[in-house]
């Protein structure tokens, strides 16, 4: 993560934070999608794995570019689910957003064994006994 406030102006930073939140994986899919069609999958599943930053800005400066990536994976990966519909793949996208990274195993199985008329578009996971940070940082400021 990028040790910087926006007011900072640390870019390097941000730029590296971006090509790997955003670029890489834009990358990735690109060239999963074209083995995909290479092999004749149209019944395939692209999971990203996102952050619940992607859903919600932290009040603390120094995530605020983070969050700003993250945002980024979330709309990206709505443009992704449109693209294979309009393209009548059935291949489906799906972006599970952890706020830790426990149970995301469960979350892919759980996305992966759905039916396949059922698209899973986002799964936000909150652990049950935690406040979520936003609400936490508000409460603070």
């Amino acid at each position: 993560m990028c040790a910087s406030t926006t007011t900072a102006w640390l870019t390097s930073g941000w730029k590296n934070m971006f090509d790997v939140n955003v670029v890489a994986l834009s990358v990735c899919i690109c060239e999963t999608f074209q083995s995909m069609k290479e092999r004749y999958v149209d019944d395939g599943h692209i999971i990203h794995i996102n952050s619940l930053s992607g859903h919600h800005v932290l009040h603390w400066a120094d995530v605020h570019f983070y969050s700003a990536s993250k945002f980024a994976v979330t709309a990206f990966t709505e443009g992704l689910r449109q693209e294979l519909r309009e393209a009548k793949t059935h291949i489906r996208a799906t972006c599970i957003s952890p706020g830790t990274a426990v149970d995301v195993a469960n979350a892919v199985v759980y996305t992966l064994s759905a039916p396949p008329h059922v698209q899973i578009g986002d799964i936000q996971m909150h652990p049950v006994e935690q406040v979520f940070l936003n609400k936490m940082a508000l409460h603070d400021s």
